[in-house]
């Protein structure tokens, strides 16, 4: 169903930390992302531990919770030459994530002026348990 913002996000993989867009609106956005444990960051990340890092589990709840969203209140205004860029975050990381977990992004528009996106966002694992949350505000020019 929202097959036409995923075409439109500027990642690919290994970069790419969206599965599914399960649902997005005028006010947020909902979808999951799998941490298969192929990834590279596992290699390295705690050898013989892994775990996510903070800085991919922020760029997911990014991607997933801003990006798709911010392509979704563009509509037809968003297009290659669009460009997107952090402006801040403020994450509290509650949860490790391990290798093959699957994880859903929940994000709440706080606001959107000025082409600058701000929003509420949550990551939850496959038990409900809130893994991490915070705010995240990027760039639409």
């Amino acid at each position: 169903m929202y097959q036409n913002i995923l075409t439109k996000l500027p990642y690919a993989k290994p970069f790419l930390f969206v599965d599914t867009l399960v649902h997005v609106d005028e006010n947020g956005a909902e979808g999951t992302f799998t941490f298969t444990s192929d990834l590279d960051f596992y290699k390295g990340h705690f050898k013989d531990n892994p775990i996510t890092p903070g800085v991919i589990l922020t760029e997911t709840m990014a991607q997933i919770g801003v990006v798709c969203l911010g392509i979704y209140l563009l509509g037809d205004a968003f297009s290659n030459e669009t460009k997107i860029a952090l402006t801040s975050s403020e994450i509290e990381y509650l949860k490790p994530v391990y290798p093959n977990e699957t994880v859903t992004v929940i994000s709440e528009k706080i606001y959107f002026r000025f082409g600058k996106l701000k929003c509420e966002v949550k990551m939850r694992n496959a038990n409900k348990e809130v893994v991490c949350q915070g705010t995240i505000a990027g760039i639409i020019m």
